[in-house]
């Protein structure tokens, strides 16, 4: 023994053998990461699990120690990660073709489930991402196109979320989210049509505006007229010596006056000429009363 430790080539070899059984022997388990212990192929125990609401720093992160050569360690992500959708083409019910890009943000919740289930998370996401198109698909299918630009998208996203939710459990994941990152209509002449239905929409929508408008217009001006005339009608019956008096004003302003027309006109424009000799009757009024 003596002699093995005065060489030095021995030295060296059984420092490779301590670090080599150290290293089989103990290893970090990082705050983002969860430690699934596999003995042989098969999962044995989890270190640093995910707990909702639970603390960083209090599920068992730092250094473990495992059998050497025996056990072996699946790193699970513990952060929140995300599924891409591809790109793909949704009919709405008003008939619209809409290309929609989406994502899915999902978290490992049992990693045990994960592993005997997918192996791995690139696996869950191969197997989620399917669902993901078919469930959007499903609901953007039951709504009209201006659903997605309305409050409503949230509601869609909701129902997406627990549709999907119920096939990834399978796999001891959660949904965390799913959003739509834009949904655009074709380019083209399905574009274009569209633009033009839409326009024809809006055209005749402000058309029935403008006769609801108008209607409501044509109400007002005659209940006013009718309530002038009651005026006019009680004044009679109180002074009909004012109300002749009233009358007779605006129909010289508009026989005389024009009634304000001709302003901004050539003046000679549109004049006539009235001979009347000064005891008519129409001009009583001019001659005052005695």
């Amino acid at each position: 023994m003596s002699r093995a430790l005065r060489n030095p080539i021995a030295i060296a070899f059984m420092a490779i053998i301590l670090l080599i059984l150290a290293g089989a022997t103990f290893a970090t388990v990082p705050e983002t990461k969860q430690a699934v212990i596999v003995r042989f192929g098969v999962p044995k125990r989890v270190i640093n699990p995910y707990h909702e609401g639970q603390d960083y720093g209090r599920t068992g992160a730092g250094l473990i120690a495992r059998y050497p050569f025996m056990e072996s360690i699946v790193w699970i992500d513990k952060r929140i990660l995300s599924i891409p959708m591809e790109r793909q083409q949704v009919l709405s019910t008003d008939q619209y073709r809409v290309q929609v890009d989406a994502f899915a943000r999902y978290r490992i919740v049992n990693p045990l489930r994960m592993y005997v289930t997918a192996k791995t998370e690139e696996n869950v996401s191969a197997q989620l991402k399917p669902i993901l198109g078919s469930a959007i698909r499903n609901e953007l299918g039951k709504r009209p196109f201006a659903a997605l630009l309305s409050p409503e998208r949230g509601q869609m996203m909701a129902n997406v979320a627990r549709s999907l939710n119920r096939v990834a459990g399978q796999y001891g994941v959660q949904i965390v989210d799913v959003r739509i990152k834009r949904a655009d209509l074709p380019e083209g002449s399905p574009l274009d049509s569209a633009y033009e239905r839409m326009k024809s929409a809006r055209q005749q929508e402000a058309g029935s505006i403008r006769a609801q408008g108008y209607k409501q217009a044509q109400i007002i001006r005659a209940e006013a007229d009718a309530e002038a005339a009651s005026t006019y009608a009680e004044a009679f019956g109180k002074d009909p010596d004012f109300y002749d008096f009233y009358r007779a004003m605006q129909s010289y302003e508009a026989t005389f006056a024009g009634g304000g027309q001709g302003q901004g006109q050539n003046q000679d424009q549109g004049r006539t000429n009235i001979i009347l000799s000064p005891d008519n009757d129409y001009l009583r009024e001019f001659r005052g009363r005695k």
